[in-house]
């Protein structure tokens, strides 16, 4: 029978083994959706289907409504930071960005979460090793950003759409750990998903964008299985390992997403990656590795003697 700490710590694993197959391939899937569904109503009736889903189930399961005033507000700052903000931009910016580099300009987040996680009540402290690591991750994060050939203002304003995705999950992630709330993980992760989705889904009918909705085969299953697994399965598990584990290894998402997802871009899009984009992802993996995996200290030769 396994102990307390051996059960959770299998959880920790399966856990983030869900998250980083799930949401290494979801570029892709928005990538391919997005060729045919505007991006606020694609995000938007994502979000609002899985957090409908999502808020059933956590009911059926004999979870509450948040039961103080106190506990709405995290639910519609996080449905902002990582909804609006963190998912919209990038399902806007795949339409101009290939998906391959979606996902390293996205691996940043490491870096950021480490560097937001440093401020604050529970703040986790960064020591040399990781301050050199957002350095380099940064200068890597400059390269995605310079242009290869001819200069193309519309995909530079992709990838700045993109980069501000990053930066308002990072500051979600961070407000969420600095303001724990008496609700269950499943709940509070459908709550936000209904303040997000249903935010995007009434600018997107503001701005016109029923009229671009097409319905086509490969948009809906996209969005389908962006909806089940990218937003039911893979963001209700992240919720519960932002309570459950450390920024750090938190981190650990940034640098094995985009493998993954330049992996699938590769072999289902054809996607490349030039020499200056490669340099860029080498230079922020690194950054993202010295940031997120900890250095193990030197064992004394007097504790390996018997």
């Amino acid at each position: 029978m396994m102990t307390r700490d051996a059960l959770h710590a299998l959880r920790l694993k399966l856990a983030f083994l869900v998250v980083y197959v799930v949401w290494g391939s979801t570029y892709l899937a928005i990538r391919v959706g997005v060729q045919d569904l505007p991006p606020a109503l694609m995000t938007g009736v994502r979000y609002a289907a899985a957090g409908l889903l999502l808020t059933l189930l956590a009911r059926l399961l004999g979870q509450s409504w948040p039961a103080r005033r106190a506990d709405w507000v995290p639910v519609a700052v996080m449905g902002f930071c990582m909804i609006v903000i963190g998912n919209f931009f990038v399902t806007w910016g795949e339409q101009w960005v290939a998906s391959n580099q979606a996902a390293l300009i996205a691996a940043s987040s490491a870096l950021w979460i480490a560097l937001f996680g440093s401020f604050g009540r529970n703040a986790h402290r960064l020591g040399a090793r990781s301050m050199l690591g957002l350095a380099i991750g940064f200068c890597g994060v400059a390269f995605m950003f310079w242009p290869e050939g001819k200069f193309d203002s519309t995909h530079l304003l992709a990838q700045g759409g993109i980069l501000l995705a990053v930066l308002g999950w990072a500051t979600g992630t961070t407000y969420n750990r600095n303001n724990p709330v008496e609700v269950e993980p499943l709940m509070f992760a459908g709550l936000q998903m209904l303040a997000g989705g249903g935010a995007l889904i009434a600018g997107g009918l503001a701005s016109g964008e029923a009229a671009r909705w097409t319905w086509t085969f490969s948009g809906i299953a996209a969005l389908t299985y962006l909806t089940l697994f990218g937003s039911c399965l893979a963001f209700a598990t992240y919720v519960w390992l932002i309570r459950n584990t450390t920024p750090d290894k938190l981190g650990t998402i940034g640098y094995v997403n985009p493998a993954i997802a330049t992996l699938l871009g590769w072999w289902w899009l054809d996607e490349a990656l030039g020499p200056r984009k490669f340099a860029g992802m080498l230079i922020i993996l690194i950054g993202v590795v010295l940031v997120s995996v900890p250095a193990r200290r030197p064992r004394s030769i007097w504790r390996r003697m018997p």
